[in-house]
């Protein structure tokens, strides 16, 4: 049942990704993220699931539309957990910057952590690091790993960061143990998906991040053979409580891949929006015809598409049919 959605997921993200691409170098992310969600939202809601989303907008009363806990699909077919980022790096669209991507990820029902919206710390690397890194290693440890895992000098390693304040010292650490930085500023995401693909020259995602993007990632890669570790990390009594209602009992658990998705049959799609390092952006290429790039895997074959979109948007109005 699950390998009858890897199509319809994609979907689901390429309406997302042409909506959101109307917005591009606009400055306007509000209105760029708005119309990923109400895509995604139209397109999911033709699909015959019977979904849930655990990983959305915010809370009903923070998003009208793609709220945790609301309802998708026809209410036929297979239950399924949601998790859904329509426009992951809402900056990146304003600005007209690389690498945004409308992404999501399906499994079956309770298999994936329901993460709050706070703060993670997370490592991503690749296939050939998987098992090879851990939260408890000194920065040093970690990367000698993943050095002698993809057959490195360490001064060949490339970790990938957001470029925030809060991540100076780990940055600093990285370049003493003789390593390379790569700085981004948003989209982590696609940041962990970098690591599984060498022609991209990334080899470790590090830093502290949002959890519910960190759910997203550990499917990827789980989809993907790489590999994820991550724990929660509340900055208040507040966020701690939080983590206790959403079935959290110890925050600071290190959480391994299979923490975040409780099950090897799960799907991830990702549609670029604008250019990037893995997937092209939209194009418009004249016509009314509109071209996507979209990324679909499946954890339990390992069966990893990636799909040619060419949508001719004169005979699809209102993206119902995309």
């Amino acid at each position: 049942m699950m390998r009858g959605l890897t199509m319809e997921l994609a979907r689901v993200t390429e309406a997302a990704a042409i909506a959101a691409a109307r917005w591009i170098g606009k400055g306007d992310k509000q209105s760029a993220d708005q119309a990923a969600t109400s895509a995604m939202r139209s397109i999911f809601n033709h699909i015959d699931i019977r979904g849930t989303v655990v990983i959305g907008e915010g809370e009903l009363d923070e998003a009208p539309m793609l709220y945790i806990g609301e309802k998708l699909g026809t209410g036929n077919g297979t239950v399924v957990d949601v998790a859904v980022d329509p426009l992951e790096g809402t900056t990146n669209v304003a600005k007209g910057l690389a690498n945004a991507m409308a992404v999501l990820a399906v499994a079956p029902q309770g298999a994936l952590l329901h993460a709050p919206d706070m703060y993670m710390d997370k490592i991503a690397v690749g296939p050939k690091a998987r098992g090879r890194v851990h939260l408890a290693a000194s920065m040093k440890e970690n990367l000698q790993e993943v050095a002698k895992a993809t057959g490195k000098r360490i001064d060949e390693v490339v970790v990938v960061l957001l470029d925030r304040e809060r991540h100076y010292s780990a940055i600093e650490e990285i370049r003493t143990a003789g390593a390379r930085v790569h700085l981004i500023s948003d989209g982590d995401v696609g940041a962990a998906l970098s690591t599984c693909y060498e022609e991209t020259g990334i080899d470790m995602l590090y830093g502290r991040g949002g959890a519910p993007e960190g759910v997203l990632s550990a499917v990827a890669l789980k989809c993907l053979g790489g590999d994820f570790v991550s724990r929660l990390a509340p900055l208040s009594d507040m966020e701690v409580m939080r983590c206790h209602k959403m079935g959290i009992a110890n925050p600071s658990k290190v959480l391994l891949m299979d923490d975040l998705v409780r099950s090897d049959d799960a799907i991830f799609a990702a549609t670029g929006i604008t250019r990037g390092d893995l997937l092209q952006g939209v194009r418009y290429v004249g016509g009314d015809i509109v071209t996507t790039q979209t990324l679909v895997s499946r954890a339990l074959t390992g069966t990893v598409r990636r799909i040619e979109g060419r949508h001719f948007m004169s005979r699809k109005p209102n993206l119902v049919m995309v």
